[in-house]
């Protein structure tokens, strides 16, 4: 089993996630990723990380799925992170971490970064938890049960 890798006797999809993918850097990758940046070199230059840690890093969310690796798009000889759809799929986390961030880490005029549209350069509508019949739902309205695959 791999150092990172999430135990696999975890009932917690919570617990599973932040062995996966929860450390600063993992999730600082893949932001960068989400904003086009694809070679290691670009990577350790965007975020200042140690190499080492950005390889070993970088094997892990390999290994997990979140990256494929492949030929560079130019020809040259590097290689390329490329994320998978279950890398892609982590794109509304990153976005509730950063919209969590700018509403309580930010004094009102201090300099940040924000996320707009492509199509009307827009910043993002806040993302909200939703019912299956689309009622907004705070903690209070969920539960946690337990399930086993084959329970009904």
């Amino acid at each position: 089993m791999l150092e990172d890798a999430p135990p696999q006797n975890s009932e917690c999809p919570v617990a599973r996630t932040l062995e996966a993918i929860g450390d600063r850097w993992s999730l600082m990758i893949i932001r960068d990723a989400f904003d086009g940046i694809r070679r290691f070199s670009e990577f350790q230059k965007s975020l200042g990380v140690a190499k080492n840690i950005l390889a070993s890093r970088l094997k892990t969310l390999v290994e997990i799925g979140i990256f494929d690796v492949r030929p560079a798009s130019d020809g040259s000889a590097y290689k390329e992170y490329a994320l998978t759809e279950k890398g892609r799929e982590i794109f509304p986390v990153v976005v509730s971490l950063r919209q969590w961030g700018e509403r309580f880490l930010f004094k009102p005029q201090e300099p940040r970064s924000v996320l707009l549209d492509n199509e009307f350069g827009q910043p993002l509508m806040p993302l909200e938890v939703r019912s299956s019949s689309g009622q907004k739902l705070e903690p209070s309205d969920c539960h946690r049960v337990r399930f086993a695959v084959g329970e009904s």
